[in-house]
């Protein structure tokens, strides 16, 4: 179009501290991008091992069968608390056979299963680490990049004041500048929105996945109850 504006001409041409703000504003978009595409990935792989493993372990009540299938399963933050606590059962009953004091479903019936809810609760922090790593960079992203992209603003309005008061009065004058302002603007924009969905998005994911963990450790005791302290009777 006659006399229209060449957005990439007037960002070429703009002040080293607008190009450093697109320049900034740039890289936390891609590294947002790239944080989304990685716990998309994850949080879909653990959805699924989840759900696999889930089915296995409501199909057999073996313990040691569960267990070997929660060691192939490592995609699984709910195999991981299987394993915590398949660990901690087999220690237990290890320190109970060496110091010759019972059985492991006396020692269950006596002292409950704190030390199993322990080491459950291990594997559920070890998870939500995992799931968790990098979330909060999409919420930092989202906070302050419309004010980097603000910063931009302010700075292409003072250029397109400067122009004025160098005495151009004409709207030639003022246009870099204010083009400049609004480029910096829609930049932040585009770097925060998809930073901040994804945020809400992920945070949602991890809630829904714990809830799942929180019941499995229940179902996770009730099956040692009935393999240990049912068979005892």
């Amino acid at each position: 179009m006659n006399g229209g504006l060449n957005i990439w001409q007037i960002l070429w041409e703009s002040g080293i501290v607008v190009k450093l703000v697109l320049l900034l504003l740039l890289i936390a978009s891609a590294l947002s991008w790239t944080i989304i595409w990685q716990k998309w990935q994850q949080l879909k792989t653990v959805s699924e091992a989840n759900q696999r493993f889930q089915l296995f372990f409501k199909a057999n009540s073996s313990i040691a069968e569960i267990n070997r299938e929660a060691t192939e399963n490592h995609a699984s933050t709910i195999s991981l608390m299987y394993r915590k606590g398949y660990e901690e059962l087999n220690k237990v009953s290890e320190k109970l056979a060496a110091a010759g004091k019972g059985n492991i479903a006396q020692h269950f019936s006596q002292h409950g299963f704190q030390s199993l809810e322990r080491a459950l609760k291990s594997g559920f922090n070890n998870a939500n680490e995992k799931m968790e790593f990098r979330v909060a960079t999409l919420a930092s992203i989202g906070a302050i990049t419309p004010f980097v992209g603000l910063f931009g603003t302010v700075w292409g309005i003072i250029d397109a004041f400067s122009g004025l008061a160098s005495g151009g009065g004409s709207i030639e004058a003022v246009a870099p500048g204010i083009a400049e302002a609004l480029v910096a603007t829609a930049v932040g924009l585009a770097a925060a929105i998809p930073a901040v969905w994804f945020y809400n998005y992920f945070n949602n994911q991890i809630v829904r996945i714990n809830s799942q963990m929180e019941s499995f450790s229940q179902e996770f005791l009730n099956l040692i109850e009935r393999s240990i302290l049912i068979k005892k009777d």
